[in-house]
């Protein structure tokens, strides 16, 4: 990019996991914030294509790579596959492109490097597998962006071009009243997410539970075997859940409980609790101290004795507050421009800086 382009409009790939549309129509945080970062550039002036799966809608041009999400596809037995084609047809249209802003975590690293692309890869899972850190070793040049500072942690040798914390369209959930008398509990049924560590909280507090979660075939032996016992009086199961949901779901709450029990890179439930004036509960792993301020809006524990007692004192925390924490700190706006800042710098820097160069 030439300096004196640098307010020019840029031309901007991102590329979509293929498991659920953009946005998903259930549970599916990568995609979901993929959605709100295009929408955002599109309305920020950048001219923005997104490949995705057929069935997402955007405001972007869309390159249809798959006809739907693939988990909710009965005929798709090789998910891997569209990934593959996907990533070819990238490749052949990569001179379109300023930047190519990558979600699908290290699958064109290889790609990226020897073509040298001018490629940038947001990481949205956890990075402390044993097997990842021999990769990333390997691509140390490629240029990467945490979605937490807490993320980084096992990898602090990366390539960062930088940290961007999620954000919301500011539209799409708005201040709920609280007035439901439940504590929520919304994401996965899976023995990170702690379930069952909720039940045992809500229960001990006096108050009901409604749980809004999705469970995957892997964590299926989970939940019959440890959460599906525990539920009953007082726990209602209510399953996946949807955008349009949420808004009353999360709004109604007393507080949302957010008991993980593993490095959560960043906990995308917890800004839309905010962003409805919900506070939330939550234990200190991974992103969570970065994303909650403890007594302002929500409460940061690290026992279900410490979360108990958080219940009994949350209508301590103002909700305007917490919805003003929102608007301040994680908003799709924000979110955008904290991305188009990384685009322009990799942009004015030109294709792929090669290892050699990086190391």
């Amino acid at each position: 990019m030439i300096p004196n382009e640098a307010s020019r409009p840029l031309r901007v790939a991102l590329v979509a996991p293929l498991h659920e549309s953009v946005p998903p129509q259930f549970y599916g945080g990568t995609e979901r914030v993929v959605s709100y970062l295009a929408e955002e550039l599109v309305r920020q002036g950048q001219r923005v294509t997104l490949f995705a799966t057929g069935d997402s809608v955007t405001c972007a041009e869309l390159r249809s790579m798959w006809p739907r999400g693939l988990r909710l596809d009965p005929d798709c037995r090789d998910p891997l596959a569209p990934h593959i084609a996907m990533l070819h047809d990238v490749i052949e249209s990569a001179d379109e492109f300023d930047v190519i802003h990558f979600h699908v975590d290290y699958l064109h690293f290889a790609a990226a490097r020897l073509l040298r692309l001018p490629a940038v890869t947001t990481l949205h899972g956890r990075l402390d597998n044993a097997e990842l850190a021999p990769l990333y070793r390997r691509y140390a040049d490629m240029p990467v962006v945490s979605i937490s500072d807490a993320q980084r942690r096992p990898l602090p040798w990366a390539r960062w071009a930088g940290t961007v914390h999620h954000g919301l369209p500011p539209g799409l959930l708005r201040a709920g009243p609280g007035d439901g008398g439940y504590l929520a509990f919304v994401g996965r049924i899976s023995p990170e997410k702690r379930p069952d560590r909720a039940i045992r909280i809500a229960r001990r507090a006096g108050l009901p539970l409604r749980i809004a979660a999705k469970v995957e075939k892997t964590d299926q032996p989970y939940f019959e075997a440890v959460v599906k016992p525990l539920l009953g009086p007082g726990v209602e199961f209510v399953g996946e859940i949807g955008d349009r949901d949420k808004q009353e779901f999360l709004g109604h709450a007393r507080a949302l409980l957010f008991p993980i029990d593993w490095p959560e890179p960043f906990g995308l439930v917890m800004i839309e609790s905010l962003a409805c004036a919900t506070p939330v509960i939550a234990y200190a792993c991974g992103s969570v101290p970065e994303v909650l301020r403890d007594g302002v809006d929500g409460r940061i524990v690290a026992s279900e004795d410490e979360a108990v007692e958080a219940v009994a004192r949350i209508d301590a925390i103002d909700r305007a507050a917490c919805r003003a924490s929102f608007e301040s700190r994680f908003t799709a706006e924000r979110m955008a421009s904290d991305y188009v800042a990384i685009y322009r710098t990799l942009a004015a820097a030109g294709a792929h800086t090669p290892m050699e160069a990086a190391a």
